[in-house]
């Protein structure tokens, strides 16, 4: 046990474990969250959609790996474990020939091999996603829905949380802070999505005809 410790922390191996790692502590996060009726996936936003061209190198390289729009959960776990798997495979093959490459030079290695096998596997998952349930949703989206605040009160002070639907039934738990001339939105009340500014929403008290039925908000919490 010790030995298999000492392989798996020694210096050379240590980004490929520390991936490893992310890997549990997310996924355990997600199982906890789940617990307590949310979802680590749903805080994220549940999905990003990178299908849209932007003038951001990233994004577009993010673009081209995450093809179909993959929940960004999913995206994540990908990459750390193609990155993670590949970074040890990499490392145990000159080790048992003349001793291991330098940490940075088998990471450079891991992520040219994980490039590939994270857009494979992610087309593989987008496929499986029928493409009318698809889960990529810009944030720009939901301006106009109608949420509920579970964290709050919404002031125009700190952002707190509003719970929103997507078009799809998918919630997502959103940032968000009353309009300027608002008063205080208590936790429970449903909320209108009137503009964005980057992650953070404005919302305003829900008229009562956009009010949905108490039938409804089961249907979208089932």
């Amino acid at each position: 046990m010790s030995t298999l410790l000492e392989h798996v922390m020694a210096p050379e191996v240590r980004p490929f474990a520390i991936a490893a790692a992310m890997i549990l502590i997310v996924g355990t996060l997600e199982v906890v969250t789940m617990l307590v009726g949310a979802s680590l996936s749903e805080m994220l936003g549940t999905s990003i959609d990178f299908s849209h061209p932007s003038d951001n190198g990233v994004i577009n390289a993010i673009s081209w790996i995450n093809v179909g729009g993959v929940p960004l959960l999913i995206f994540l776990l990908l990459a750390l474990g193609a990155f993670s798997i590949t970074g040890f495979l990499i490392q145990d093959v000159p080790r048992m020939v003349a001793g291991p490459l330098p940490a940075s030079i088998a990471s450079l290695a891991a992520v040219v091999v994980s490039v590939p096998l994270v857009r494979a596997a992610s087309r593989g998952i987008a496929r499986i996603i029928p493409k009318d349930e698809s889960y990529a949703i810009g944030l720009g989206d939901l301006v106009g829905r109608v949420g509920e605040v579970v964290v709050g009160p919404l002031d125009q002070g700190p952002p707190g949380r509003v719970s929103v639907a997507d078009v799809h039934g998918n919630r997502h738990f959103v940032l968000a802070v009353a309009a300027p001339d608002s008063a205080p939105l208590p936790q429970g009340t449903l909320v209108l999505l009137v503009d964005r500014v980057d992650t953070r929403f404005v919302a305003v008290k829900a008229d009562d005809e956009l009010k949905p039925s108490k039938a409804t908000l089961s249907q979208q919490v089932h």
